[in-house]
């Protein structure tokens, strides 16, 4: 409708109705509420309902039972939960869309994480090939330098995790509920490749020749 509140919506001949409230979010946001008096003065030719709202603790049983003994009037019974389904369609296209795009974003940052970390083990080649040299193995320093940059890992995907959330407060009261197990899948992908990178930056750093960095240290 591209309307705003405070806008008038000419609804008959010589009759308008104002915007009033917003019903994002809810049953009623791709309809337009007036009251009943109103409503039948402006319409009296009108009558009856076209909607019906039913809180049961069984919808799918009572949507059936409706369809079926009011099936010569038409009556189509939708569950709240896939009216609201309906509309978060569109808006869920564009999530999967980003979604798609965040997939790309995170090889790219496995590969910017891989060679950064790499980056920081040869800068750190003496302090590695002094270790070495006082009896430690390549892969006891290997699992330092994983156990590192896997903790780093996890506290930035925790915090990362919380800005999030409190991003999205709002939404979490919504009726339609989150996709937690795509997100959580995300989560646990995002931290296996990184530890995946990890683990190849410390194996390549590794492999290069301590006794040259020590030499080159002292």
């Amino acid at each position: 409708m591209h309307k705003r509140l405070g806008d008038d919506i000419p609804i008959a001949e010589g009759v308008a109705v104002r915007l009033v409230g917003l019903l994002d979010g809810s049953l009623f946001q791709s309809e337009l509420l007036i009251a009943e008096d109103r409503f039948a003065t402006h319409f009296p030719e009108r009558e009856g309902y076209g909607y019906f709202l039913v809180e049961t603790e069984q919808p799918a049983a009572v949507a059936t039972a409706l369809e079926k003994g009011l099936a010569a009037y038409g009556l189509d019974a939708t569950l709240s939960a896939e009216r609201l389904r309906g509309y978060r369609a569109v808006e869920n296209t564009y999530l999967a869309t980003f979604q798609t795009l965040g997939l790309l974003g995170l090889l790219l940052g496995t590969l910017g994480l891989g060679i950064l970390i790499l980056r920081n083990v040869i800068e750190r080649s003496g302090e590695l090939a002094a270790l070495s040299a006082c009896g430690f193995r390549r892969t006891r320093l290997g699992a330092m330098l994983l156990y590192e940059h896997g903790f780093l890992l996890l506290a930035g995907e925790g915090i990362g995790s919380v800005a999030a959330l409190i991003a999205v407060a709002p939404r979490l009261f919504d009726p339609t509920p989150l996709p937690w197990a795509s997100l959580s899948i995300s989560l646990c992908l995002v931290f296996v490749a990184g530890l995946l990178a990890c683990a190849a930056a410390a194996h390549l750093a590794l492999r290069r020749p301590l006794l040259a960095a020590l030499k080159a240290e002292g």
